[in-house]
Order: C-alpha cells, then sequence, then structure tokens
C-alpha cells in the first residue's frame, strides 16, 4: 500500500512511472549472471585456512604437507604479499590504513579474529583445496581476547595493536589503545542549558553486533595472465573500489587491472570491502591458471564485516513547554579489528533530526577481536538514533505532549545550523511528520487491548555525493543506450533510464540501460551511501544533454539554419526562428549517419549537493506476555524521497529497510563465545525475519525536492532502517509497561523484562520509564 504527498505530479512524462524493469525477465528466469555462473576453462577453485582464535601471535606456518597434495596448483600466506607503507587510502565510502587491509587479508604476526585468513590454496577442485587447506600447520601463541567495546577502552584490556596512530578530536597521535577514533561536536554551553532546563532525561543504552543479510555469499574469480594482466569477477558493491583495493594490496597498476561487477546477490554495505578477490589473484599468478573462490555462509558471518555493536548514553534537557535545550551523546562503537571510523557516521546522524542550541556529541571507535565491521544501510545511524527516539518519546509522556507534534516543534529545518557545522539546505523532517500526523494509520485508534501499543520514531541519513560517470549513445533509430559504473542493487538501471528518458524525450522502454566493468565506463564510485540515483542519475543527466548538444548542428543541418536557434524543448528539437515542425530524438536518430555520424554524450561529476533524508515510521504491536513474542498489528514509513523517480522501487527500498530494522529490533544479534568464538553462523541461528513476522508495510512517499539534484532526487535507500530500532522499543515499551534499553527486543529480553516488573511490584513506581513529576533538572 502507498500514498504519495507528490508537488511533482504532472510536471513529468516519465519521471513518476512505473515501466517494468529492463533486468526483470533475466533475474526470473536465471539468466542473469551471478558469481557462482563464472566458469572458465581449467579453472581452479580456492580455499583458505583461518584461524581457530580470536586473538593469538603467529609463530609459525606450515605449508609442506599441503603443498605436496596431489591435485594442489599453489598455495600463498602473508609472506607472498608485498610490504605495505602505513598509510591512509580511500576505500569506499571509508578509509583503511594500507598495512593493516593487507594483513586483514593475510595474517602476518598476529590474528585478531576467529576466521581470519592465514594462508589460501588453489587446486583442481574444491574439496582437494579444502582438505591442503586443513594440512597447513599453524602454531600459536594464544592470546586473551577483548569483545565488548566498554571493556575495550578500560586501561587494562588487551592491545591488539601495539601501537596505532589513532584520530583524538582532530590531531593525529600515535597511542597504546584500542581507541582508534574520538569525534567531538560542539555548540552553545550545553550545561548551561540542562541548568534552564525543566526536564532532563538521561539515559544509557545498549546494541548488539548484527549481519547484513544479503543471500549470496562472497566469490571472485580471477584470471592473471603472464603480461601482467589481470581480470576480476565478482560480486561487488563497486568495481573501481575493487581495483583500487587489489591494485594497492598486490602492488600493481590500476590499469592492468580489469574487475567485471556480476549480478549481486545483496550487499547493504557488506560488499564494499574486499576479502577472497586478492586471494583469487595471488593463486592464480601463482599457478597460471584462473581461480574461483566462495566463502561459506559460516565464514561470512566469522570473517567479513558486520554492522557495529554500541555503547551510548544519551542525555536532553526541555522546558516544559517542549522545546529542547540542551542534548549530549556520548558512544563508544565497535570498530572491529582495525582501525575504523563508522562511529563518526552515527555522530553526524545523532542529533540531526533536531534544533539543538546547545550540545555536544562524543563518539569513539574502539578496537576488538572481532571482524573489522563494515557498512549496514545508514552506518551508525540506527544505533544513535535507537538511544535518542527512546529518550523523546520518554519526554513526550513526561510532558503530556503528542509525540509527533513534540518532534514538529523541535524539526531541523532549511537554514539551521547542525551539530556538525554544516547548515541545512532544502529538506523535507517538517514535510515528513506532517505527512505522518494526516496519515490514517496515525488517525485511526491506538491499539489499547492487553498488552498493546503504538510508538514511533525518526530516522535520518546524510546520502553521500562521490563520483559518477556515464554515457548516453544515440542508436541509428533514434532509441538510447545507457552505460553507467554502479552496480545495480535496487533497480537503478530503471531509474537511469528513465531519467535519460525523462531528458531525451524517450519513453523508458526506449532506453537500453546497462553496467559497465572498469575498461567501460568512467571511475564511478560505489552504490552506497544512498548516492546512486543521486550521483550517477545527475551523470546520466549530463550526459543525456552532452548528446542533445551534440545532435543541436545534426538537426540544424537538416534545417539549413544556424545551431543557435536550434533549442530542445518538451522532448523535440524546435526552431526559434524559421517555424520548423518539432523533430524528436527518434525522428533524427535514422538521419544521424548522413548528418555526422555516431552521437554518444559522456557525463562525470564529483556530486557534492547531497539530499538528506528523513523518515518516520509507526507501529502497532502486541506483545505475549507469556512468551515474549512481539508481532507487529499494523506499521507505516513515511519518506521524504525528494522526487520518486520509479515509485514501486522507492517504495520496495522503503519496505526494504523497514524489514531489517524491524529484524535489528526484535531479533538479530552475533552471539559470541567466552574464547571469541561466534556461536550462530548461519541462518538457523541467526534469527532473521521472515514474511511471517511482518505485515503489509505501508508507505508514504513525501516529495521535496532536492535542489541539487535536476529532478529533485534523495538518496532513499538508506533512511529506513534507522526508525524501526526506536519505533519497535517505544511501542513495546508502551505494550508492557517497562522500557528495554537493550537490543534486540527478543523474547527471552522482552519476557525477563514482564517478569522483573512483575516481582518488583511494590516498586513499580520507581521503576516506571516516567513519573507524574517531570524529572528534575540536576538529575
Amino acid at each position: 500500500m502507498a500514498a504519495f504527498t507528490h508537488p511533482n505530479h504532472g510536471k513529468y512524462k516519465v519521471i513518476g512511472t512505473r515501466p517494468i524493469r529492463h533486468d526483470g525477465e533475466d533475474k526470473v528466469t536465471g539468466r542473469a549472471r551471478y558469481g557462482a555462473d563464472v566458469h572458465q576453462p581449467g579453472m581452479l577453485h580456492g580455499a583458505v585456512l583461518r584461524s581457530p582464535h580470536a586473538h593469538g601471535r603467529i609463530l609459525s606456518v606450515d605449508t609442506s604437507r599441503a603443498e605436496a597434495l596431489p591435485g594442489v596448483r599453489a598455495v600463498a600466506t602473508a609472506k607472498d604479499l608485498p610490504e605495505l607503507p602505513d598509510k591512509v587510502m580511500a576505500s569506499g565510502e571509508g578509509i583503511e590504513n594500507q598495512r593493516y587491509m593487507s594483513t586483514r587479508i593475510l595474517a602476518g604476526e598476529k590474528v585478531l579474529f576467529k576466521g581470519h585468513p592465514i594462508a589460501t590454496v588453489a587446486a583442481d577442485d574444491p574439496w582437494i583445496a579444502q582438505d591442503a587447506a586443513a594440512l597447513i600447520e599453524v602454531k600459536y601463541e594464544v592470546l586473551e581476547p577483548v569483545l565488548d567495546v566498554l571493556k575495550a577502552m578500560e586501561d587494562g584490556a588487551p592491545r591488539l595493536h601495539d601501537k596505532i596512530t589513532a584520530t583524538l578530536m582532530g590531531k593525529k597521535e600515535q597511542v597504546d589503545s584500542n581507541v582508534c577514533l574520538h569525534t567531538r561536536f560542539q555548540a552553545g554551553d550545553p550545561e548551561a542549558g540542562f541548568a534552564e532546563a525543566d526536564l532532563v532525561i538521561e539515559r544509557e543504552f545498549r546494541t548488539k553486533t548484527v549481519h547484513q543479510g544479503y543471500i549470496e555469499p562472497h566469490h571472485a574469480t580471477a584470471l592473471a595472465l603472464s603480461d601482467g594482466q589481470i581480470t576480476i569477477w565478482t560480486s561487488t558493491q563497486g568495481a573501481f573500489a575493487v581495483r583500487e583495493q587489489v591494485a594497492t594490496v598486490l602492488k600493481k597498476e590500476l590499469s592492468k587491472i580489469k574487475v567485471i561487477p556480476m549480478e549481486i546477490g545483496g550487499g547493504f554495505g557488506g560488499k564494499i570491502p574486499v576479502y577472497l578477490e586478492p586471494l583469487a589473484v595471488l593463486l592464480s599468478e601463482k599457478s597460471g591458471k584462473p581461480v574461483k573462490m566462495t566463502m561459506s555462509r559460516a565464514d561470512i558471518f566469522q570473517a567479513t564485516g558486520p554492522a557495529s555493536a554500541s555503547a551510548s548514553r544519551v542525555k536532553f534537557g526541555f522546558k516544559k513547554d517542549g522545546t529542547i535545550i540542551a542534548a549530549t551523546f556520548w558512544a563508544a562503537y565497535e570498530a572491529g579489528a582495525y582501525p575504523n571510523i563508522y562511529g563518526m557516521m552515527g555522530a553526524m546522524c545523532v542529533l540531526a533530526p533536531y534544533k539543538i542550541p546547545n550540545g555536544q556529541v562524543d563518539v569513539y571507535d574502539v578496537m576488538t577481536n572481532t571482524p573489522k565491521v563494515a557498512a549496514y544501510r545508514a552506518p551508525s545511524s540506527p544505533q544513535a538514533l535507537f538511544g535518542v527516539e527512546s529518550v523523546m518519546d520518554e519526554a513526550s509522556k513526561a510532558l503530556g505532549i503528542d509525540p509527533i507534534e513534540l518532534r514538529l516543534m523541535n524539526a531541523a529545518e532549511e537554514g539551521e545550523q547542525r551539530i556538525d557545522g554544516l547548515k541545512w539546505p532544502r529538506i523535507g523532517m517538517i514535510e515528513t511528520l506532517e505527512a505522518a500526523r494526516d496519515s490514517a494509520h496515525y488517525k485511526s485508534p491506538a491499539p489499547s487491548g492487553p498488552n498493546q501499543a503504538r510508538g514511533l520514531a525518526i530516522g535520518f541519513w546524510v546520502n553521500a555525493g562521490m563520483q559518477s560517470s556515464a554515457t548516453v549513445g544515440i542508436n541509428m533509430d533514434g532509441t538510447a543506450n545507457v552505460v553507467t559504473g554502479s552496480v545495480d542493487i535496487g533497480g537503478s538501471r530503471a531509474s537511469m533510464a528513465i531519467m535519460a528518458a525523462e531528458t531525451l524525450g524517450l519513453k523508458a522502454e526506449e532506453v537500453r540501460p546497462s553496467v559497465g566493468d572498469t575498461d567501460s565506463i568512467g571511475h564511478t564510485d560505489i552504490t552506497a551511501g544512498s548516492r546512486t540515483t543521486y550521483a550517477t542519475g545527475h551523470a546520466v543527466y549530463l550526459a543525456s544533454l552532452d548528446a542533445i548538444e551534440q545532435m543541436k548542428p545534426r538537426v540544424a543541418k537538416l534545417w539549413d539554419c544556424d545551431p543557435a536557434e536550434v533549442v530542445f524543448e518538451e522532448g523535440a528539437f524546435r526552431s526559434t526562428k524559421n517555424g520548423q515542425e518539432p523533430m524528436t530524438v527518434r525522428q533524427l536518430g535514422p538521419k544521424l549517419p548522413a548528418t555526422g555520424g555516431p552521437v554518444q554524450g559522456q557525463g562525470s561529476l564529483m556530486a557534492t549537493a547531497q539530499g538528506s533524508g528523513f523518515g518516520l515510521h509507526i507501529a502497532d504491536v502486541e506483545v505475549d506476555p507469556d512468551t515474549g513474542k512481539t508481532t507487529i498489528l499494523r506499521y507505516t514509513a513515511v519518506q521524504d524521497v525528494g522526487t520518486a523517480i520509479h515509485p514501486a522501487y522507492v517504495e520496495g527500498q522503503i519496505i526494504g529497510g523497514a524489514t531489517q530494522g524491524i529484524g535489528w529490533a526484535l531479533n538479530e544479534e552475533y552471539v559470541h563465545g567466552d574464547k571469541g568464538e561466534l556461536l550462530n553462523t548461519g541462518f538457523l541461528d541467526y534469527r532473521m525475519p521472515t514474511t511471517l513476522d511482518v505485515p503489509v508495510i505501508e508507505t508514504i512517499l513525501v516529495e521535496v525536492p532536492n535542489p541539487g539534484h535536476p529532478y529533485g532526487v534523495r538518496g532513499v535507500g538508506e533512511t529506513p532502517i534507522v526508525p524501526p530500532l526506536g519505533t519497535m522499543g517505544n511501542a513495546i515499551a508502551g505494550a508492557i509497561g517497562v522500557r528495554i534499553r537493550e537490543l534486540p527486543l527478543s523474547p527471552p529480553r522482552v519476557q525477563a523484562a514482564i517478569a522483573a516488573k512483575e516481582n518488583a511490584a511494590g516498586k513499580t513506581e520507581a521503576a516506571r520509564e516516567t513519573t507524574a513529576k517531570p524529572v528534575p533538572a540536576q538529575s
């Protein structure tokens, strides 16, 4: 179910329509080629030996028995990798130290998490490769692991690295610590603000490590030729990012590496780093054969990047009328085994939805003996906003103000300065809140049965810009081909075709979109950060305009007029002087050979005017007090999408993100043993939501065009994962009468909270989440 707040209705001819996706038939018939479909003549198969320990020193590695096994063609360890400098490089939407990247790919002196790769083998078939890997003998000095972010920050905690270069409030320092990054943002005087407040609420929250849950496993096939040319087939969110990471780890020239992105069976941020690609290249170089590698599901859970666990403290001060006068946020984010920056992204998001005159944000990225974390759909924003939106819910009850009205009176708007110093451009926070307030769901009576309640929460993501390239070629029949470098994860082929069609005066079906490899298109950054339709779509628009400019002289030649007299308006070339009948691109196409030959437009840009996105979700729930199970009775997601290029795919992104957020809120978590081993390494024990757990999610698309994009596009893919954590937390708190501040809100945890409440019947008033009187300012 969907609804529109649609100021763009009637403005466009193709944008806003719902054509069938161009790659749809290939996907549903199985013709689309994924990594598992890659087969090369003489292809070998690779396997990886991984550490059984979460922390330890490698004393020796003996590969002789593996090398002697019949059918083994190559064996590699960290000794086969070139030595890299202690230097930071851009990597996807983050950064990575080159030396650490190398030891992440193959451990050298230490293993830092269970599943850390130590050696890799290529053999005639995957079973021989696995047997050979098991024959490699490694001697360890086992060390104590540290898994919890707060324990890792303690002075006496085990250290993952002897010395690191940390960035502490903007300054780089050599430190003996597990804290690799401290980010601080400040505005005004928080302490003075709290002193003026009539209501102060301060709470602590915890979230667990969660996985992106993509169905397709990581894979890579590589062929290294004797002349130094390398081809890689892989499932990735960015072919150019793979090329740069492999070139760095193996010290290769970029021009020697060609990356062909296959269709991707889910990524959500988890398929930006490389894991197998450098190993496949290394083994191919040593064997002289193409090498194919695929991860098992257990290896994916143990050894690839999940989303951070976190510990946070949220403090808000309010005036009696509901105005936020001060706020502070302190958090520690799990970085994993190597330095990371995703906590900083949480710092940018946490107070963004609101006007905060006095505030301070302190966020720490902390290393632990777990895999280096990766992006997961709006990285670090869900953990941060979970606490903030829980406190906002408490405040609305304590102040007696409707939860949406409380948010409206404090909503961020154009011209306001954020806590990180940036000023808001045109944003749709207020329009999103108003659409939610006026929705059929919110206007309906809230569920009032036993253990039923309604909850809501805001979500935010910054959206990225970055680099994109596109070409638009005009065919001899006037149709068009669009080539971009952005991997299609959520229907971007259709979006690119629609924007090109809108610009060129064509139908969506008259444009054929495709994704190029690294030799076929200009540099294009990753499909992530909600940037693809925004940034690559802008490149497609520029390429379409370039094609139009190239065609104007052709039309002038046919009309025997000055090219300056030819304009392109309302989908056709028109004359400003001689009264010629308008000519469409379809009509001009057959005449291109006689007027100058092929036309191919090009567009490239570094996109900067990002369109930040806000969303508000509403959920009605019922909790079974005997089992602790939460049933979602109704769920609505409201989001400012800028301009919905293909509304069906926008709705799909919102529904998908909301579903993942619901799983994060209710069930998903990594469970570790005392020695750092992951205990739930498959989908049987890692509980993701199914169709039985989630109702039909209603969507409301609010369209507040982004002025930084020619068609008003805002990123939509990441914002919807943020609100469910707070939405479900607030709804469940209302249903059971006690707030749980640690995720997931799984049946055992909910059941335990209910039992604790009942056992403390004599102390019920002290345990309630709100009191009859506001919390004193000094609390």
